[in-house]
């Protein structure tokens, strides 16, 4: 899941006490991880546009966090030339700069395709505004960013969960979210070495987290917290 960021954050626009209040009527085995994990303290950032969230995302793709918030950094101070330290490049900054700055920045081919795709299809309307994003349902969000190369159905959830505040979100194909459904509710124990087997099937999770609607995100949150638990890590706000 991502993790927490520098920079201004607001609280989500829902209210996590009446979440987790709901969830814990609805369930009695995901009250007793809440208890356990406690708060929820989710933050979202202040302000960012559905452009810049995704490119951040297919620069994070299948790398180590520090690595890829280096090339993300190097990305954005090659364009401070244009734009000024802070901001952000525009799409058309990223379709008009030479291969050259995006493989100096570390981006491999395909990712520099992405985010070419992704600065194209931001023109062209088919990634929305986040004034339009935020009329959108769930599901019409998906539909209109995967067809932006690079991007999948698991990097939209995280951004309607982590960027936009979407209250009821289940992504059912996350690691960490189905090891935790797994460790909280089909007896998986923390030393058991986890095989794909013994992951939660989306079926499964589906099945159970129709009593969490219109809360599933909450919960999502709170299986992660889960795993946390189980590796005996401090469930660290994200």
């Amino acid at each position: 899941m991502p993790r927490a960021r520098s920079g201004p954050t607001r609280k989500p626009p829902y209210s996590p006490e009446e979440a987790v209040a709901a969830l814990s009527a609805a369930d009695p085995r995901l009250a007793r991880l809440i208890a356990r994990a406690g708060p929820f303290t989710l933050r979202l950032p202040a302000q960012q546009s559905p452009f810049e969230a995704l490119a951040r995302s297919i620069i994070y793709q299948q790398l180590h966090g520090k690595a890829a918030a280096a090339i993300h950094a190097k990305l954005l101070a090659s364009f401070h030339h244009i734009v000024g330290e802070g901001s952000h490049p525009e799409p058309q900054h990223l379709l008009d700069c030479p291969n050259e700055q995006l493989r100096a920045a570390g981006l491999s081919h395909n990712k520099a395709l992405a985010l070419r795709d992704l600065a194209a299809k931001t023109l062209d309307g088919t990634v929305p505004t986040l004034a339009r994003i935020r009329r959108m349902p769930d599901e019409a969000v998906i539909k209109h960013l995967t067809q932006v190369r690079g991007i999948g159905r698991w990097t939209v959830e995280m951004m309607l969960m982590f960027r936009l505040g979407r209250p009821d979100i289940l992504p059912t194909s996350d690691y960490g979210v189905r090891k935790g459904f797994a460790l909280t509710f089909q007896g998986l124990k923390p030393t058991t070495k986890v095989t794909p087997a013994l992951l939660a099937s989306p079926a499964d999770m589906e099945r159970r987290a129709r009593k969490w609607a219109p809360w599933r995100s909450v919960a999502s949150w709170y299986l992660w917290r889960a795993c946390d638990l189980a590796a005996g890590k401090p469930t660290q706000p994200e």
